[in-house]
């Protein structure tokens, strides 16, 4: 017949285990703080909402290239 486990008695994990958990709870919150501090500061580097500045640029035109002399050449078959 099986056996069923009991529900009253739990095992309690091994010191340990109870060590490794801890420590890595502790470097999810290590990771977790340093990423609000990174995502902080990008919010306060971004730049502030200002004066609008327009830049006016002239452009000049290139000079443009006169045409190559096209030759014609008529080559008859004797």
């Amino acid at each position: 017949m099986i056996e069923s486990p009991s529900r009253g008695r739990r095992t309690r994990p091994s010191r340990r285990q109870s060590i490794v958990r801890a420590i890595v709870v502790l470097l999810l919150l290590a990771v977790a703080f340093v990423l609000g501090v990174a995502f902080a500061r990008t919010l306060d580097e971004r730049p502030k909402p200002g004066d609008v500045v327009t830049n006016v640029r002239t452009l000049t035109p290139l000079p443009q290239q006169t045409p190559a002399r096209t030759v014609t050449v008529t080559v008859t078959s004797p």
